[in-house]
């Protein structure tokens, strides 16, 4: 009988040290006056500095699902940094209010640049990672976000938006990203259509830019997000999770960043 318990204490203790690699904790850092609260994510069973990754909320602001999703990187072996785009770690509790948040930054990109660039400073003062090696993942809004910072020619190995915008209202310059791009979208997402993506991908060429597009037939915004139907019905809007398209767009993601990194 000793022996059992003692096996089973053995057990328990190796599962409660497996948890524990992945060690996350609450941040504030300033961006133009303004507190910004984030999320650190690393695995401390990887040794030694490693790549980082920001992670860019949907509009409903800086929750659970970001700082999932960074903890997800983490057991990756990367430092995930889950941003605060709207300041003082604001949510929305309602689309209208969501909408407010995410127009007040997109509109004002001089804004949202500093922010995510507070984010980046963050991260590479960190023990675990090589500021060399940084990119970027973002939903919905904060697809958008990424893809707008890689326009601007932030310092970023790459970027991935899940069911983010688009569109902008200043393309990219010829030469000016240097970061690869991959983007995944729903061909069932009426925010992002067939003719968003046709621009996109215009834009894009025209600006010499390494990027892929991939869409999901049927799949509608919001694909990743397991809380999209509760939301979708709450509010009435066209949302759906999509969990082969969530799935398939993280292990190409997966993918793209160990490519990305590797040089």
């Amino acid at each position: 009988m000793k022996k059992i318990l003692g096996f089973m204490l053995l057990c328990s203790l190796s599962i409660a040290a497996a948890q524990a690699a992945v060690q996350g904790r609450e941040v504030s850092y300033q961006a133009n006056g303004v507190t910004l609260k984030g999320y650190i994510a690393y695995d401390d069973s990887f040794k030694g500095r490693r790549p980082a990754v920001l992670v860019v909320h949907e509009w409903w602001g800086h929750n659970d699902y970001a700082r999932h999703r960074a903890d997800m990187l983490a057991k990756l072996g990367y430092t995930a940094l889950a941003v605060d785009m709207y300041g003082d770690g604001h949510q929305a509790h309602h689309p209208d209010e969501a909408g407010k948040f995410a127009t007040e930054v997109s509109t004002n990109m001089p804004m949202a640049k500093a922010r995510f660039e507070a984010g980046m400073n963050l991260l590479r003062k960190e023990k675990t990672v090589d500021a060399a090696k940084m990119a970027a993942i973002g939903y919905c809004f904060g697809g958008g976000v990424v893809l707008n910072m890689a326009r601007l020619g932030e310092d970023l190995r790459g970027v991935a938006s899940f069911h983010g915008s688009l569109g902008t209202d200043s393309p990219a310059r010829p030469g000016k990203i240097k970061a690869r791009i991959i983007s995944f979208s729903g061909e069932a997402d009426p925010m992002i259509n067939a003719e968003s993506v046709a621009a996109f991908r215009h834009e894009m060429d025209n600006a010499g830019a390494n990027y892929r597009v991939v869409t999901y037939p049927g799949a509608q915004h919001a694909f990743t997000n397991p809380a999209a139907d509760e939301l979708g019905t709450k509010f009435k809007l066209p949302l759906a999770y999509n969990a082969e398209a969530d799935k398939d767009s993280w292990q190409q993601a997966t993918v793209f960043l160990r490519e990305v990194f590797a040089k």
